[in-house]
């Protein structure tokens, strides 16, 4: 559902290539760092930039997702749109999804409307259910969205890796949390959910900390709601979250720590 997410999934042979070729490369190098030890450490540096290069990559990613620009995340978006499988449905789904994350509710329901029906419009079921929830609870449909978040939660997980589907499992518990903790109707449990989910997964990262705030103001964690919401950006007219924001911040007594 979160489509900057690293899809770890391998196919059981292409894993065990991996570990033979890695096990392979290690003992050239061992070898190399005996007879040639200027060529291994060139090795090893261009391997630590690499390494590094990817990490810095993340981090400039995180920062951009966290920063509330929908607009410059689908610029970024934009340039993978034409390779992905079934672009004509895919990549108003994709737009519609970075739409609905930042609380830009119209516009997440035009993209919506120009995606192109047929197969793979029915297997991203689970993608839709993920971005109709955070829709009807932006529109105020409490009860459509909890009905939406059930059947996502419902759907069986697909083979894959325990730590993916651990992922989607945990995504999937903290969409549902979300639905609740806007109808008022929370159980035990759904803030942690809500906030692992929000650092698990920066492009939703806004979206269940508001949900969080939410709950903490029906809980009178006032300092908490505080918390969740104070390095939030100044959100644009466009986006439900600039009116969530006042009127959580309104709840909050002015006596409160």
């Amino acid at each position: 559902m979160d489509p900057l997410a690293e899809d770890n999934r391998r196919i059981p042979w292409i894993v065990a290539l991996l570990f033979v070729g890695s096990a392979a490369a290690a003992a050239a190098l061992l070898r190399l760092s005996w007879n040639k030890p200027f060529v291994a450490a060139g090795l090893i540096g261009g391997a630590l930039a690499f390494l590094a290069s990817r990490w810095l990559a993340r981090r400039r990613l995180r920062r951009l997702l966290l920063q509330g620009d929908v607009r410059r995340v689908l610029s970024r978006w934009s340039r993978s749109f034409a390779r992905v499988p079934h672009a004509e449905t895919m990549a108003p789904l994709l737009t519609a999804t970075a739409f609905a994350a930042y609380g830009w509710v119209g516009q997440a329901r035009a993209a919506l409307a120009a995606a192109a029906r047929g197969p793979a419009w029915e297997a991203a079921l689970e993608h839709r259910l993920f971005v109709d929830t955070l829709l009807l609870t932006f529109e105020g449909d409490r009860d459509g969205a909890l009905e939406q978040a059930g059947r996502l939660e419902r759907m069986p997980l697909p083979p894959a890796e325990p730590e993916v589907r651990g992922r989607m499992h945990a995504l999937r518990t903290a969409v549902g949390a979300f639905a609740r903790a806007f109808a008022h109707r929370s159980r035990e449990g759904d803030r942690e959910a809500l906030e692992r989910a929000s650092e698990a997964s920066p492009l939703v990262f806004w979206a269940m900390r508001y949900a969080a705030a939410v709950m903490a103001i029906d809980e009178r964690s006032y300092g908490r709601a505080q918390e969740l919401l104070a390095s939030a950006p100044r959100w644009p007219a466009e986006s439900i979250f600039r009116a969530f924001h006042d009127e959580i911040l309104a709840q909050i007594p002015s006596q409160a720590p």
